[in-house]
């Protein structure tokens, strides 16, 4: 017979866990118009992450390190609505429309998940996917 297991209570502040997750996706945008997203990414993501891309393309952390470290700075950014969730006590994603400006005006607009992992004090990036925008 069925039995539902007790509902999982997690040990999150959200607002707490929204500004954290916040920060760390505004240090990765920052380091994409400065140049440094390859160093940025290298240390963020865990060795086995993934980035799933709006076209398709799913890259390793090695492929984001190198696509990054020849890719074109963007001018400018911005993360709009974002939402913090748990998976589990040491698991965390971040949803947001996030779009990156270029001079050129070539923007780039898609919703953006990013999902953490705890590591010891730290969150590690384990997984991010870029949806596109309606």
């Amino acid at each position: 017979m069925f039995h539902p297991r007790r509902p999982i209570e997690y040990h999150w502040d959200m607002d707490d866990l929204l500004s954290e997750l916040s920060e760390l996706e505004h240090l990765g945008w920052r380091s994409l118009c400065d140049g440094t997203g390859h160093d940025v990414y290298g240390e963020l993501m865990t060795a086995e992450a993934r980035m799933v891309l709006a076209n398709g393309v799913v890259m390793s952390r090695d492929d984001v390190v190198a696509s990054l470290a020849h890719a074109p700075p963007w001018s400018d950014y911005t993360i709009d609505a974002p939402t913090a969730t748990t998976i589990a006590d040491d698991v965390a994603c971040l949803v947001y429309t996030g779009t990156g400006h270029r001079d050129s005006g070539d923007d780039f607009t898609a919703i953006m998940t990013t999902v953490y992992v705890r590591h010891g004090s730290a969150w590690k990036l384990a997984h991010y996917q870029q949806t596109s925008a309606p």
